[in-house]
């Protein structure tokens, strides 16, 4: 009885999450077309990623706390995070800042409401059927993102990882190697594992405080090969790791920090790993929060 009512508050829970993410385009539209017309467009993607956490916290019950937040402020940068679920998005409401943006599929600037909301927002579309000028995209996101001092958002670890362990997917290497392009610093970002509050396969949606720490900016003036970006993405990787360990799991309502530091314990079979190290590939393949499977 208690599994049926858990998976019937998953539903509703889920349909009431999708309702907001579609609110939040509606308005991220009408938000975006007055910000560019008053001059402050840098601030259309981070209005509406507030105004998402904001109704979903109220709404649904879960709150971030973000230790070290002014390390998000250091930019021009490429910032990544780890990659768990859907639930990310609420993750990018809170940790998105003036100026953040993030890549996606060309096909959605044409999806009423989401792809006009992403296209008055400054979001840079990648056709990636076109490698010549998807790359065209990326190099005009990196001359952006330096003249404008503004952050990329990505994931390298290149899709959902929906796991239940401390523990990450190997990273791709593109937001290595555009933070190397344009000389910008690389900013990580921790999060607590959210399988304990959300976890599509085992019809889980709780209530609860998902924890984020955002760990010193890590330069990239010294990475002059590939193959010095690929032991950098190596090593950040680990620093991640060790911050996850540290971090440990959400905390559902209810529980306290103690028990939200205890492991579930439960595998999880983790599939679709990209495991091409070619940069070229990887640059035109890195997910970003809008390119997610």
């Amino acid at each position: 009885m208690s599994s049926i009512i858990s998976s019937i508050k998953f539903y509703i829970k889920s349909t009431i999450f999708g309702a907001l993410i579609s609110g939040c385009a509606i308005y991220g539209v009408f938000a975006s077309i007055l910000l560019r017309l008053i001059g402050k467009k840098e601030y259309a993607q981070y209005t509406v990623a507030r105004a998402f956490y904001f109704t979903f916290s109220t709404i649904l019950g879960v709150k971030i706390t973000i230790k070290n937040e002014h390390f998000l402020h250091d930019v021009p940068g490429i910032v990544i995070s780890n990659h768990q679920s859907a639930l990310d998005i609420l993750m990018l409401g809170k940790v998105f800042q003036p100026g953040y943006t993030v890549t996606a599929k060309k096909a959605l600037q044409y999806f009423p409401f989401l792809g006009w909301f992403m296209l008055a927002s400054g979001t840079f579309f990648l056709d990636r059927a076109r490698g010549e000028k998807a790359r065209k995209v990326l190099d005009n996101a990196l001359k952006t993102l330096k003249a404008e001092k503004r952050a990329l958002f990505m994931f390298p670890e290149g899709t959902r990882s929906a796991t239940k362990e401390l523990e990450m997917l190997p990273f791709k290497k593109g937001a290595f190697h555009l933070a190397q392009q344009a000389g910008i610093p690389i900013i990580p970002v921790v999060v607590s594992n959210t399988s304990t509050i959300f976890n599509a396969k085992d019809r889980v949606f709780n209530s609860g405080e998902i924890f984020i720490e955002v760990l010193e900016p890590i330069s990239t003036n010294a990475l002059e090969t590939s193959s010095d970006v690929s032991a950098f993405s190596l090593k950040v990787r680990q620093e991640m790791i060790e911050a996850l360990q540290h971090v440990g799991y959400s905390r559902t309502l209810g529980t306290s920090a103690e028990q939200s530091s205890v492991s579930d314990n439960t595998d999880e079979d983790i599939t679709d790993i990209d495991t091409d190290t070619d940069p070229e590939q990887n640059e035109l393949s890195e997910e970003t929060p809008l390119m997610a499977k």
